[in-house]
């Protein structure tokens, strides 16, 4: 199965998992992206992550689902 892949750009120096879920269209509220996490649905660079205050730069990558995203800086 190939997996999907997005590019999510921000315009900070990070972004925080629990937002770039919702912002990727992943998640509609932040407890949904919460639960996710909480749940052990999502890694962040090949490892599972279970803090949704997790801070992504550019160059890491999320993963749930077979969807791929990563984050690159707006510029």
């Amino acid at each position: 199965m190939k997996k999907e892949k997005h590019d999510i750009a921000i315009h900070t120096e990070y972004i925080k998992l629990e937002a770039l879920l919702k912002y990727a269209g992943v998640a509609d509220t932040g407890g949904d992206a919460k639960q996710l996490i909480l749940d052990g649905e999502v890694s962040v660079n090949g490892q599972v992550c279970l803090q949704r205050g997790k801070k992504l730069y550019p160059g890491d990558k999320a993963e749930l689902y077979g969807l791929e995203i990563t984050v690159r800086s707006e510029e």
